[in-house]
């Protein structure tokens, strides 16, 4: 299942003449190729977890990515002749329906399609949603880059080869620390989601054992010394 496309997205259908498709709509429609397609799916539960755990504790609004400007850097990517769709996929923790609103809210106002699961049982993700939309927009053609937010190879590694086999660009945005899979990777192509303009307000306190300057640097605990009591 995925999100529905947006109006301006679905394709104008044949006219019906007393039932009978018009035959010369249908060749107008057939020979006319699809706008060349950059799709965004963004895995938010992985993202949200990446990032917390990037910074060690729960992000505030200065170190959450914005929308609008991941959402400008899309457009620029599919260029003033193509389409652009922006898909957000997030879980829905039962209770928390009038927290998750406000952000799902602001997210279909910026332009992004949302899709919500419940989460409902562990195993409630999102990963095989993404890829059932990935692979709708394919099957309709013109699809021509897909942008993948995510760091889970496990879930996209394959699938996205499979992608970039048949011609379409495939990117991986997402966090360095976290994305192995697409950093190592030869035929995708990773993009730090902090080298995007824009999208934090304040530049990630992201020092690790990876990115050490030359003069060294301080690790700061995760979590306070007092947690051990508590165990």
């Amino acid at each position: 299942m995925s999100p529905s496309p947006s109006p301006a997205d679905l394709a104008t259908p044949p006219s019906i003449n007393g039932g009978r498709v018009d035959d010369e709509a249908v060749d107008d429609t057939a020979a006319e190729a699809p706008p060349a397609r950059t799709l965004l799916v963004w895995d938010a539960p992985n993202i949200d977890m990446s990032l917390g755990s990037l910074l060690g504790t729960r992000p505030t609004s200065a170190f959450r990515p914005r929308f609008d400007a991941v959402g400008r850097w899309l457009l620029s990517q599919a260029g003033a002749e193509g389409v652009a769709e922006a898909t957000v996929f997030t879980n829905v923790v039962p209770g928390s329906t009038e927290i998750v609103r406000p952000w799902v809210e602001a997210l279909r106002n910026v332009g992004f399609a949302v899709f919500a699961k419940p989460k409902v049982y562990e195993d409630s993700d999102v990963d095989s949603d993404m890829l059932a939309h990935i692979e709708l927009r394919r099957s309709e053609g013109g699809l021509a880059h897909v942008v993948v937010a995510s760091g889970d190879g496990r879930a996209f590694r394959e699938p996205l080869e499979d992608l970039v086999a048949e011609g379409v660009t495939v990117t991986v945005i997402g966090f360095r620390e976290y994305a192995a899979f697409a950093v190592a990777s030869e035929i995708v192509d990773f993009l730090d989601l902090e080298d995007i303009e824009g999208v934090f307000r304040e530049p990630l306190p992201r020092v690790s054992l990876d990115t050490l300057p030359d003069t060294g640097a301080w690790l700061p605990p995760l979590r306070s010394l007092r947690s051990l009591l508590e165990r």
